[in-house]
């Protein structure tokens, strides 16, 4: 069943709460493999590498001076850091009207689309022994409660159709700080904003790792069809059916499914923000159509396939993951490589390459947000 508070939460009053990222930390906890309690623990990962953004292969970016961000109006290729200090948009603003926030819950058990998976507890993925690119998992069903996280601003009018961007891993409230202030000074549309929690565990074989890292467009189907609908019924408001008006982000492998929304549904979605984007192999189950997940999007994808009408923007930490198994799990070299490929097709896209930051870096993300935000939703009509 779907539950939901009898009344909003005003933004305000959630300002001064520890702000929930979108993504995973930088260093976050243990992976959520399933372990039962008393398994053999899995030997912890080495320390990515610090990685220059001059390294011979990479794509030539301008490195801005420390502290300052991209243009909001140029494309390309942008190296920013190594001090991150948050953007004035990311406090609250004296006069700046908060938007409403509204939070409900879904249930595995009302999904015609995601009913609930799990990995076996005390297990972990194993290359398989014909294919080291693809990996053996232990999986079973089981159920989930999602929470998701609305922000409506105080300048949307009933009635009217609304431009929205979809995020994951929510409740985000970084974002609805950001468009508090960015709407209030007409830099973005005043936009409704749709924070989807993930339904639990991370990597192969979880609810979350099917959702965010297969390469389709059933996530996007997913929104469109189980959330869209009870964002609009429960709270009064109207989306817009407008592609142009419609945005995704997310990171990590949230980062990599908001562009697979846009990718494989380009007639709902236009508009792609992503941090630490995992444009590497995690797909599983294995698809042979996209043998190597979503390193597929710049190997074959992007380069193969007519340019589609999607503007992006992406950032990479220098000390973002690696995992050294085989050569799909490179998380900056993925993004270098995503760059060269959109910049080859002629998209619209901004690469940032964040030096002093990790996987989904919180400092980077206070620092560029607003600027990311604006950039995206170039060319929209307030």
């Amino acid at each position: 069943m779907f539950r939901f508070p009898a009344t909003a939460i005003l933004a305000g009053l959630v300002a001064g709460m520890v702000p929930a990222v979108a993504q995973p930390p930088a260093q976050p906890p243990a992976p959520s493999s399933g372990q039962a309690p008393g398994a053999p623990a899995r030997a912890p990962r080495a320390p990515a590498p610090t990685r220059d953004p001059n390294t011979p292969g990479y794509v030539k970016a301008a490195d801005l001076p420390d502290g300052e961000n991209a243009p909001v109006k140029t494309d390309g290729n942008f190296i920013l850091g190594p001090t991150h200090n948050p953007a004035p948009e990311m406090t609250e603003q004296e006069g700046v009207p908060h938007g409403d926030i509204y939070n409900f819950t879904m249930e595995s058990a009302d999904s015609k689309i995601y009913p609930g998976i799990a990995r076996e507890p005390g297990t972990f993925a194993r290359p398989d022994p014909s294919d080291p690119t693809r990996l053996m998992i232990s999986s079973h069903p089981a159920p989930y409660t999602r929470k998701v996280a609305v922000y409506v601003p105080k300048q949307y009018v009933p009635g009217t159709a609304a431009p929205f961007i979809v995020g994951a891993d929510g409740p985000d409230l970084f974002l609805f700080k950001a468009l508090d202030n960015l709407i209030a000074q007409h830099r973005v549309p005043a936009m409704i904003a749709i924070s989807i929690g993930n339904g639990s565990g991370d990597a192969q074989g979880s609810e979350r790792g099917l959702e965010y890292d297969t390469m389709s467009g059933l996530y996007a189907e997913f929104v469109e069809k189980e959330v869209l609908p009870l964002v609009e019924k429960q709270y009064k408001v109207k989306l817009t059916k407008d592609p142009d008006g419609r945005a995704t982000m997310g990171g990590s492998s949230g980062g990599s499914c908001a562009m697979a929304m846009a990718w494989y549904h380009p007639e709902w979605y236009h508009r792609v923000l992503t941090y630490s984007g995992t444009y590497v192999n995690q797909q599983w189950p294995a698809n042979p159509q996209t043998p190597h997940g979503a390193w597929e999007f710049h190997e074959s994808l992007i380069p193969n396939t007519a340019p589609k009408p999607i503007r992006i923007w992406m950032e990479v930490g220098d000390r973002d993951n690696l995992i050294t198994r085989d050569n799909y799990h490179d998380w900056v070299l993925a993004n270098e490589k995503m760059a060269e490929v959109l910049a080859a097709r002629h998209y619209h896209y901004q690469f940032v390459f964040a030096r002093n930051a990790g996987h989904t870096d919180r400092a980077v993300k206070q620092q560029t947000l607003p600027e990311a935000l604006e950039y995206i939703w170039q060319g929209y009509p307030e």
